[in-house]
């Protein structure tokens, strides 16, 4: 990721959410946001992209659809289905660890996430946590203000680099009580960090909150990575997308395996999908027409106990 440079992936996935409530025929999710929030010119820029890659055949026909051209591509990424479904799985959980207590919900590259602009009336009481690299996290409050969206003293904005600040530090910042019960969301990230990082920040996780805390994280299975494996076109296509643009993925984790690494950070799994599971849950009928990519898993865990903290 270019560190001056607002993250490719979290404008793109915001317009799929926005694609998805307004395209899709039973959408799971009501979030129309991304077509609010997201600047113009990023807009523009993806519909070019799209242009580029149709037969020239069609090209000049379709020139004068862009917008129509923009969806299609939107919705033929290999990302599309996990885009929409992890966020209806996330939302699921949260709603019901609000209704166990938890009164803090920690968004952790929170993109251009819009749940703060929608929320519904059982999340009233929530003091809600975005923490973003700051290049994303300043476009993001910067077109808040552009559309009026007024500040709330329960929606805190922590601008951190987690590269070179621990998300303990980052969250001292805030208001953020570390003895309150919390539920984080960690999605479409792990995959950009290395396994190190990515271990780092599941001991942050548990070292910043109290046991019964949960956690809703996104990761790719590792297999998928190794130089030898054959990936579908369409994730294979995906991954040559996000490296075009600086956002390279890096590492996953083994399904087999989860559960006992995660005790090792202070979590406990409570729950792993994978794509197939996920699309069987939530658009079985097929209505929606989506298709996970199979590598492709979310994973729910609850905090233990407090697991050493990592060093800052």
């Amino acid at each position: 990721m270019n560190p001056t440079q607002a993250s490719y992936t979290a404008l793109a996935t915001s317009l799929m959410r926005a694609l998805h409530t307004r395209g899709d025929p039973a959408p799971l999710l009501d979030d129309p946001w991304g077509d609010r929030l997201v600047p113009e010119a990023v807009k523009a820029g993806l519909r070019e992209r799209a242009m580029a890659r149709l037969d020239p055949a069609v090209r000049a026909a379709a020139a004068a659809s862009p917008d129509k051209v923009l969806d299609g591509a939107l919705r033929a990424n290999a990302g599309y289905a996990e885009v929409i479904l992890r966020s209806r799985y996330t939302e699921d959980a949260l709603k019901a660890a609000v209704a166990r207590g938890v009164t803090q919900y920690v968004l952790i590259g929170a993109g251009f996430d819009s749940f703060a602009c929608r929320r519904p009336a059982w999340a009233e009481g929530l003091h809600i946590y975005e923490v973003d690299h700051p290049a994303t996290q300043q476009l993001k409050r910067a077109r808040l203000q552009q559309c009026d969206v007024a500040e709330s003293d329960t929606v805190h904005f922590v601008a951190a680099d987690l590269s070179e600040e621990t998300l303990q530090s980052a969250l001292a910042r805030s208001s953020f009580q570390p003895t309150q019960p919390t539920f984080f969301a960690w999605l479409g990230v792990t995959v950009y960090l290395t396994r190190e990082a990515n271990l780092a920040t599941l001991r942050a996780i548990a070292s910043s909150a109290p046991a019964g805390s949960e956690l809703v994280f996104t990761y790719i299975d590792e297999a998928i990575l190794r130089a030898d494996a054959v990936g579908d076109e369409r994730f294979n296509q995906l991954r040559s997308d996000v490296s075009s643009v600086g956002e390279s993925f890096l590492s996953g984790f083994d399904p087999a395996t989860l559960n006992t690494l995660l005790q090792g950070t202070g979590l406990l799994l409570e729950e792993d999908l994978g794509g197939d599971q996920f699309v069987a849950r939530y658009d079985a009928a097929g209505v929606n027409g989506l298709r996970a990519a199979g590598a492709a898993h979310i994973a729910h865990a609850r905090v233990v106990v407090s697991a050493a903290p990592p060093a800052a």
